[in-house]
């Protein structure tokens, strides 16, 4: 901590990767005048550009929501409030495929809902898979410097239910939704409104954010100006 306070202090320009990661910079006594806020950069697969995406009438058990989660099952993304949500929502048509390898310690319990799938960890280049058999990609992390995820979610057209402590991809109500807390109450709440409104997943797919900012070019750009 000590030697991450005198980096910051020696350093000219502090290079971060959304606007969460500036607040918390100076949350901590960085001055705002240092900070450059530096989107990732991503390159989206050939495959994903013509991919359509479809939903239907209603919801039912013979067609679930499919809800994803990919990345690191820990703390720190949120996969607790998740299975609170997960556990509230047991007896609705949602089904929860997580992705990703297990960091912590579940209960019987949690380890056994009957509408959650552990799929564990898979290769990179099988992740496209999980997006395209989604209905909506769900990202309730603590805290993120970015979360790379959401634009491989959006290059698959796949709608966002975000939290606000990552990097500005959804746009609510328009390419997804932000939960208001990270809690298995807000995260209800948010699944519930999709699963009486499938139509306007399909409005959010079709209104996918442009990937352009996140483009190498655009990183280069971005880290000339700095």
């Amino acid at each position: 901590w000590t030697n991450w306070q005198k980096e910051c202090h020696l350093a000219d320009r502090i290079v971060v990767n959304s606007t969460w990661s500036s607040q918390a910079l100076q949350q901590v006594g960085v001055p705002s005048e240092k900070i450059a806020v530096v989107p990732l950069a991503y390159q989206a697969p050939t495959t994903s550009q013509g991919f359509v995406r479809t939903y239907p009438e209603h919801f039912s058990p013979q067609r679930p929501l499919r809800v994803l989660f990919l990345g690191q099952v820990i703390l720190r993304k949120g996969i607790f409030p998740l299975l609170e949500a997960a556990r509230l929502l047991q007896n609705e048509p949602i089904e929860f495929q997580i992705v990703g390898s297990l960091g912590i310690t579940l209960t019987p319990a949690q380890q056994n809902l009957p509408n959650v799938r552990w799929i564990g960890s898979v290769p990179r280049s099988s992740t496209s898979q999980y997006y395209q058999q989604a209905d909506v990609f769900l990202f309730p992390t603590l805290s993120d410097g970015f979360g790379l995820t959401q634009l491989e979610a959006q290059a698959w057209k796949l709608p966002l239910i975000v939290s606000r402590f990552c990097g500005e991809v959804v746009k609510d109500q328009e390419n997804g939704l932000i939960l208001p807390e990270v809690s298995g109450e807000a995260i209800t709440k948010k699944l519930q409104w999709c699963l009486n409104h499938p139509q306007q997943l399909q409005r959010f797919s079709q209104h996918q954010l442009d990937l352009f900012p996140f483009s190498l070019p655009q990183l280069q750009e971005n880290l000339q100006h700095i």
